[in-house]
């Protein structure tokens, strides 16, 4: 079978709605004979498409670390390499499916888990340059979206690195996609969401939704404020 055969064949896969019979397909495939068809995946005017290639990037790269790390280190630099400015693309479902990879396989997340934060940071003084800060709300919303998924598994690391501090700028974000997010990542790390500074998001009726693997979660900014337990994936 060609690429793009393969390439084809995995689309059609990905557009299906049970995942755990994607993941069980995609787990018989050789993990280099995905990851073409997965990069253009992320690109799809399907949003299912997307979001399964998400999580089959977890999985697959997961398994491919544990054949050969420096190629899964390899499909990570190529993520942040569709982030970076001079690479003159967008990036999109760059930061989602890094955090997914990071979901599951520990040792790419103790190597990247800090470069996906860094994406929330502004450059700060000379000695302290560690920011690399994405100013497209589409791009936030899976920038988020990836600390939501890693706060339930990586909780002492990422709470210690100060990610409240960075997470609670977006609630003042014009895009409400990006306040819902930041909502949930608050509230996954412990943050009550109380105090003035958060009765407006009580008040929030933009409605949004996280993709959850299992489909597709719906509420409102307000509704997760008032609820104060997102679901964990």
């Amino acid at each position: 079978m060609g690429r793009r055969e393969i390439k084809n064949q995995i689309l059609l896969l990905l557009g299906r709605p049970d995942l755990a019979a994607i993941l069980e397909t995609t787990a018989s495939l050789s993990a280099r004979d995905l990851i073409a068809p997965l990069f253009s995946a992320l690109c799809h005017r399907d949003e299912l498409v997307r979001w399964h290639a998400v999580s089959v990037f977890g999985t697959t790269v997961d398994r491919m670390a544990g054949q050969d790390l420096e190629s899964a280190r390899i499909v990570m630099r190529r993520f942040l390499w569709s982030l970076n400015d001079e690479s003159g693309g967008i990036g999109w479902g760059a930061p989602e499916a890094m955090a997914e990879i990071m979901y599951h396989c520990r040792p790419l997340a103790e190597e990247h888990l800090h470069m996906l934060v860094s994406y929330m940071r502004e450059d700060g003084p000379e000695a302290f340059q560690d920011g690399n800060f994405i100013e497209l709300p589409m791009l936030q919303r899976g920038l988020l979206w990836g600390i939501g998924r890693l706060i339930p598994r990586y909780r002492q690391t990422l709470a210690p690195m100060g990610i409240a501090g960075d997470l609670r700028p977006y609630l003042q974000s014009p895009d409400g996609d990006v306040r819902g997010l930041a909502v949930r990542g608050l509230l996954l790390l412990g943050d009550r969401m109380e105090g003035k500074e958060c009765d407006f998001l009580k008040q929030d009726r933009h409605r949004f939704k996280v993709y959850t693997g299992d489909g597709f979660l719906t509420c409102t900014v307000a509704d997760l404020v008032r609820q104060g337990r997102p679901r964990e994936e």
